[in-house]
């Protein structure tokens, strides 16, 4: 049985699939290089997204660890274009999980696709690291555990680490970077 370590990215410029990493996100970085540097490591999975593989590109290269791109661990599509109250449908999103805005993607779907990776992950053996983003992060959470919901993804910070064990009947989620 693996151990999962789900990691939202390290703080951003912006949310564009190319976006890349600000000075802060840089350093966010290497403290996760230095958070994971005694955690045995065995697989990287990341979001495609450039925020997400620059977040653990230097812990990839520490553990001398390929970062395998998993398109399904992109972030959510919460509209097709730009909205001006982005906050609302996203809450709604949390509370009806097949709601969504017309082009987009639901709670429900974004949360399969997510599935769908932990599922192939969760009978292997050792420690996997999920690269992903926030709202593809939380609605994962709320998923294994209804208490995590809107006001969780709201209190996220860049990056976040929760440690996930799938070994008993129920899973056992942590946050465990930052400590909170």
């Amino acid at each position: 049985m693996s151990t999962l370590y789900l990691i939202r990215h390290c703080s951003a410029s912006g949310q564009e699939p190319d976006a890349p990493l600000t000075e802060a996100g840089h350093e966010q970085a290497h403290l996760l290089l230095d958070f994971f540097r005694e955690i045995p490591i065995d697989r990287i999975l990341s979001s495609d997204y450039t925020r997400a593989v620059a977040s653990v590109t230097p812990l990839a290269e520490a553990h001398q660890l390929p970062i395998e791109r998993e398109p399904l661990l992109r972030e959510r599509i919460l509209s097709d274009g730009p909205l001006e109250d982005w906050l609302t449908p996203l809450r709604q999103s949390f509370i009806d999980p097949t709601f969504k805005l017309p082009g987009a993607e639901s709670g429900e779907e974004a949360t399969q696709r997510i599935m769908q990776v932990i599922e192939r992950v969760q009978s292997q053996h050792g420690s996997i690291l999920l690269v992903t983003h926030g709202n593809l992060l939380a609605l994962l959470l709320q998923r294994l555990d209804p208490k995590y919901d809107f006001e969780t993804w709201r209190t996220m910070r860049n990056p976040d680490v929760y440690r996930l064990d799938l070994s008993n009947e129920e899973p056992v989620i942590k946050c465990i970077w930052p400590h909170k």
